[in-house]
């Protein structure tokens, strides 16, 4: 069984982590936080939920204003310092793509560097190994930064884009070893939405199993997206949640290790549940018909 290890905290495809999601940017697609001290709330308020990582982003995935590499740093930075001194059990990832900003959070005490650009820029791959991190690998189907998916193709069939997800996340994970990062802190995520339609994010969720049965912990980050509001038929990302958790539910089932979520405190309940209903682990109170 795979299992992420960074210090002392753990997360495995029968115990579950969630990371919760604290945006910087300005434009992000559902929530943001203006200053720092909001930010640092957010994230205070999700490790009280629940939450054990917590993944601070400076730039929106998608299109929108340019943002430099020293803007990011000055957006994402002083988060990273205050959670690392108020609430050092926590472990702080960064979402970003450029090694310019990985280097300045993980000297801010940053634990986790959440590549979710597909190792476009190499050199944060050399600065995860260097510093010790965790390093997420991401699936973006070869696009640049801050693009959307525009009718795509992995193949001859709809179900090459599995194996083209494979391939790619392997490539990332050699470098990654080569680069010194081992195993236990090697995070993959295929990244529903991001170079994919959504019969092929959904045609991932239906195979997570074939990608949870490797060597390394998968990461999900599904919340609220796209292809949850299409399969659903919400437009409005707020209106999202009853398809995120049920999503959820079916990862965790299938072995997923971390759940990167908006919603903290309904992530955690689905995850308990499903490891109740799975014998994994024990219910968090017990006493009817025995009181």
């Amino acid at each position: 069984m795979s299992v992420l290890r960074i210090g002392s905290f753990t997360a495995s495809p029968r115990n579950p982590a969630v990371m919760a999601v604290v945006n910087r940017s300005t434009d992000s697609f559902y929530v943001s936080h203006d200053s720092t001290d909001a930010a640092v709330a957010e994230a205070v308020r999700a490790w009280e939920q629940g939450a054990r990582v917590v993944d601070i982003g400076g730039v929106r995935a998608g299109r929108g204003p340019e943002v430099t590499f020293g803007e990011e740093i000055d957006l994402v930075c002083p988060v990273v310092e205050a959670l690392h001194t108020r609430l050092p059990e926590l472990v702080v990832s960064v979402d970003t793509w450029r090694a310019e900003v990985g280097e300045a959070v993980v000297h801010a005490g940053a634990r986790i560097l959440n590549d979710t650009w597909a190792g476009v820029d190499p050199a944060l791959t050399t600065v995860a190994g260097r510093s010790g991190v965790g390093l997420v690998c991401s699936h973006t189907g070869g696009l640049p930064p801050r693009t959307d998916a525009h009718r795509n193709s992995y193949g001859s069939v709809s179900t090459d884009v599995l194996a083209d997800v494979r391939r790619g996340l392997q490539v990332l994970v050699d470098r990654a070893r080569a680069a010194g990062v081992p195993d236990e802190r090697i995070i993959v995520d295929p990244t529903p939405d991001f170079g994919k339609n959504t019969r092929q994010s959904l045609l991932l969720m239906r195979e997570l199993g074939t990608l949870t049965a490797g060597d390394h912990p998968v990461l999900l980050a599904i919340s609220r997206k796209d292809f949850v509001g299409e399969a659903t038929g919400t437009a409005d990302p707020a209106a999202r949640l009853p398809g995120t958790i049920a999503a959820t539910a079916l990862a965790v089932d299938a072995g997923v290790s971390l759940i990167r979520a908006h919603d903290v405190a309904a992530t955690v309940q689905a995850i308990d549940m499903v490891r109740a209903v799975r014998g994994w682990a024990p219910p968090r109170r017990s006493v009817r018909g025995l009181v």
